[in-house]
């Protein structure tokens, strides 16, 4: 993972905007701003400017201008995963409903999956209200199904939605007929389609939050890393911040504060961007609605059609790097991109010689259940929120609202979700969480593989179906 070299604040602007191709066109100058430089009190410190931090800050700022909040980021806001990932602002969450009703029960599980349907639309709300042009377009989701084994599953997936009372408005399965007219890819007998997604410029978005969050008193300390945290407590550089409360918004990055580096694992997804399609291009190959897309297999892939009329398509497969590094191994990068080409060549000839213009990569966090979460206690001040696997662009505006109410002490519909207050066990110690980690990925791999050849759903991928999340 590039880390922007020391310089002039133009030299690290030119730097940021290679990050990715949305911090590339996010209409922002990206120079770093308010670099803490004394101790300062504050009622609420955050530490981390991506959407979580952000939409807390943004939340809390409205309900309670008085409030005194200051957020530190290493280095500009948007920088970690919230300016790299897919650009899907979706209903899905890391746990399924099973895994949540064990936890809690049918109807706490079912409030959940209706407040992750909800803060798709919030999302959409909350940036129009801001006046951020985030590029969003509600078109839902695709899932392809490419394999008779892919029809099966997502066959499965209807009927378990309706087993838990999920209509049609929820998922549907399409036929082939019905699936190639919204995305005219090869080899597709079936699909599954949700509305539940909008497709978003996320660069667009999390620098628009920092705009709105300046505007509205929120102290946004860029350049300013955190290098310990504490009940009362943010240490940085510059200087302390002394707070009643303490906010972790640091997802993938969470190893690198002293105490916490087996929280969550930082795993990394790549992506590509093509250039902008012609009008003719298009026209053979769907997504008129800007439908995001993916397909059944178990190493997840995804992909939108941007507001410009590009391609950016991601999927996992990049190693993890012991000791929870977030750098990412440049030669591993380069072969998963390589991969990532020749996936989308084989969902959509027509992208064969099509330029690619833009190629990153980010890590996101995963707990050790793949079980989200966001909590505050109330003892020592101090609350977190993450371990989204992935799904964080819409998770971390739920996640937002919520830590607003929980400092505030107020009991509401968001407190009582039963993703609040759920503490995940610890990560094993390396090397034996390096070891565990990539014979995950491999597994998911090896199934993939597997079922292309056999036709058959693989023991491995069924093994592997409890820890993917519903993807």
């Amino acid at each position: 993972m590039m880390t922007p070299a020391p310089g002039d604040p133009a030299s690290r602007a030119r730097a940021y905007r290679s990050v990715s191709l949305w911090l590339d066109t996010a209409g922002d100058d990206l120079i770093a701003a308010d670099t803490l430089e004394s101790d300062r009190e504050v009622d609420v410190a955050i530490v981390g400017a991506g959407f979580t931090g952000l939409w807390t800050a943004y939340y809390l700022a409205q309900a309670r201008p008085d409030l005194r909040v200051a957020i530190v980021e290493r280095e500009i806001a948007g920088f970690g995963a919230s300016g790299r990932n897919g650009g899907w602002a979706s209903a899905l969450f890391p746990s399924s409903l099973a895994t949540l009703a064990a936890d809690s029960s049918r109807d706490d599980a079912l409030r959940q999956h209706a407040a992750m349907r909800a803060s798709v639309d919030e999302v959409v709300r909350a940036a129009a209200e801001a006046g951020i042009d985030a590029r969003l377009a509600k078109g839902g989701t695709i899932t392809l199904a490419r394999t008779e084994t892919q029809l099966a599953r997502a066959r499965a997936e209807v009927e378990d939605a309706r087993a838990w009372g999920r209509g049609e408005d929820d998922l549907r399965l399409l036929d082939a007929e019905q699936a190639q007219a919204r995305l005219n890819a090869t080899g597709v007998l079936g699909a599954t389609y949700t509305p539940d997604c909008a497709a978003v410029h996320p660069g667009r978005l999390v620098r628009g939050l920092v705009r709105a969050v300046r505007e509205r008193g929120v102290r946004v300390h860029e350049l300013t890393p955190a290098t310990r945290i504490a009940p009362h407590r943010v240490e940085t550089p510059g200087g302390t911040l002394t707070a009643q409360h303490v906010i972790r918004a640091t997802e993938g990055y969470t190893a690198g504060l002293p105490g916490h580096e087996r929280d969550v694992v930082p795993v990394h997804s790549l992506i590509i961007a093509t250039a902008p399609l012609p009008a003719a291009t298009w026209d053979r190959i769907g997504l008129s609605r800007r439908e995001t897309f993916t397909d059944g297999r178990h190493l997840i892939i995804y992909g939108q059609r941007t507001a410009d009329d590009r391609i950016v398509f991601g999927g996992r497969g990049a190693p993890y790097r012991i000791g929870s590094s977030v750098r990412l191994d440049r030669r591993a990068a380069d072969r998963v991109h390589r991969q990532l080409h020749r996936t989308l060549v084989d969902l959509l000839p027509v992208l064969r010689d099509t330029e690619i213009t833009h190629a990153w990569g980010g890590a996101l966090g995963i707990a050790r259940d793949w079980h989200a979460s966001v909590g505050l206690d109330p003892a020592t001040g101090m609350g977190w929120a993450g371990g989204y696997v992935g799904d964080g662009v819409t998770t971390t505006n739920l996640a937002g609202r919520t830590l607003r109410d929980l400092i505030l002490g107020e009991a509401t519909e968001l407190t009582a979700l039963p993703w609040v207050g759920h503490r995940s066990p610890r990560w094993e110690p390396e090397p034996a969480r390096w070891v565990g980690v990539n014979a995950g990925l491999r597994a998911m791999s090896v199934a993939d593989g597997e079922e292309r050849l056999t036709g058959r759903e693989s023991v491995a991928g069924r093994l592997m179906a409890p820890l993917t999340g519903g993807h």
